[in-house]
């Protein structure tokens, strides 16, 4: 849950990018909304006093007293407009009507005149409707005549909803354009660190090289940092794998003896009494000896100095394991086959052989007096295979992953087993980039192990 709440660094980038745009862009557009319309009512305006600076250059003085006359013709064009209706009304000196539209007068609010050379703006209504008026002075000799033109706003509310539709369009326009420009400059931005995160996502105890890729100089500490941790690992793991093999070598010296001993002493002349007892001293011996041996197996299945690129073949593995096991005594019943067929691969011999032999060990231990084991090995499209089925209880399908966890044994496993065998054969099936499965028998009950190994094909690095 915690991890579907915590936000990514992309979003969070993401979010603050676009919150200074979602405040900033309405405000732009908003401010260029006012622009755009103010230009656009002073352009109309300015067309509304041309009207009127047409009007009052037809004023004439004659006798003292102000004259104008207008033409039909000439009263058709000054009205024509394709969507608004056009009024005027030029008044002489003392408010009486020149020519136009008399209506004009009753104006609310009424304007109030303009000295000459005044123009005035503003929005009046005329019986119920809205115009827009354009107010002009004009000299007439005895006072000042004042020239009036009005129409209605069809084409500025047109003109308005227009202009409020383009720059809210261009508006969403760009700020969705700004949002994937900087979604995408987010994403390429972050993909060092996305790369990073891939890199650190693979590495493990077997792979502790150094970082160097190359990457922005923000990320270098980032880098040299993750770097000096791999080599304290590095350390740390090689001081554990030597301590283990050290352990282990050690061990198995005076195990060997301490075995052989007990072995001379059960054909010495003794008391009958002391068989049991030397009977399961020789067992916790050699159960000590295994262990030491697969600590040291453990030890070099994890030493990467060791060259698994060696050309191979399964079947002399499984050979020479059957030769070794054909002198060794099995429980009672125990029926130990092979199969075998060619199954080239790359590897490590000593492991592999040391893999195969935690695989019947275990059968062995596990499967119970008058088990049937067989081990089989050759080659199939996922490259070469070996496998070792028994017909013992098995392991149940939901403890399988862990059986293969160091000193973990299933529910049901019998035997002194120390739960490092599978264990050690993973590791060395990872080692060889390969994989172990635990998988059910062909037929009936039991255990079938598989291990399958790349293709062939040139020597993995060390």
């Amino acid at each position: 849950m915690a991890e579907r709440l915590r936000s990514s660094l992309q979003r969070r980038l993401f979010g603050w990018l676009m919150l200074p745009l979602l405040v900033a862009l309405p405000l732009l557009g908003l401010a260029l909304y006012e622009q755009v319309q103010h230009s656009a009512q002073t352009w109309l305006d300015e067309a509304l006093e041309d009207t009127a600076l047409t009007l009052a250059g037809q004023i004439d003085i004659r006798g003292g007293e102000p004259r104008i006359d207008i033409s039909a013709t000439m009263d058709r064009a000054l009205r024509f407009d394709r969507q608004d209706d056009v009024f005027y009304l030029v008044l002489g000196p003392h408010g009486e009507v020149l020519q136009g539209d008399a209506g004009l007068a009753d104006l609310q609010p009424r304007p109030v005149p303009q000295p000459v050379g005044g123009t005035y703006y503003g929005e009046v209504r005329l019986r119920g409707r809205e115009l827009r008026l354009a107010q002009l002075g004009q000299d007439c000799g005895s006072g000042v005549c004042q020239v009036l033109v009005a129409e209605t706003l069809h084409k500025r509310d047109a003109l308005q909803s227009e202009i409020g539709g383009l720059v809210a369009l261009n508006g969403a326009g760009l700020t969705l354009l700004l949002a994937l420009a900087g979604w995408w400059a987010i994403r390429q931005g972050m993909a060092p660190l996305t790369d990073l995160s891939a890199e650190l996502e693979h590495r493990d105890l077997h792979r502790l090289t150094p970082l160097s890729a190359s990457l922005p100089r923000e990320l270098v500490p980032l880098q040299s940092a993750f770097n000096r941790l791999f080599e304290r690992l590095a350390r740390a793991a090689e001081a554990q794998r030597e301590f283990l093999a050290d352990a282990a070598h050690q061990l198995r010296t005076p195990l060997t003896s301490l075995q052989t001993e007990i072995e001379l002493a059960m054909l010495e002349p003794h008391d009958q009494r002391l068989d049991p007892l030397l009977a399961r001293l020789r067992q916790r011996v050699q159960r000590s000896a295994r262990l030491a041996q697969q600590l040291l197996s453990l030890a070099r299945a994890e030493d990467r100095s060791v060259d698994v690129g060696q050309r191979i073949d399964l079947r002399d593995i499984a050979t020479e394991s059957g030769q070794d096991w054909a002198h060794r005594d099995l429980p009672s019943g125990v029926d130990l086959g092979f199969e075998l067929a060619d199954a080239p691969a790359r590897g490590h011999a000593f492991l592999l052989r040391e893999l195969l032999e935690n695989l019947i060990h275990n059968a062995v231990n596990y499967a119970g007096a008058g088990a049937r084991i067989t081990v089989r090995c050759g080659n199939g499209g996922e490259g070469p295979w070996l496998e070792v089925e028994d017909n013992g209880p098995g392991i149940p399908p939901a403890e399988r992953a862990a059986a293969m966890q160091r000193f973990r044994r299933g529910s049901s496993a019998v035997g002194t087993g120390s739960g490092l065998g599978l264990a050690i054969a993973a590791d060395i099936a990872s080692r060889h980039g390969g994989r172990l499965e635990l998988l059910d028998a062909h037929a009936g009950p039991g255990l079938r192990a598989r291990l399958t190994l790349p293709l062939p094909g040139p020597a993995p690095a060390a």
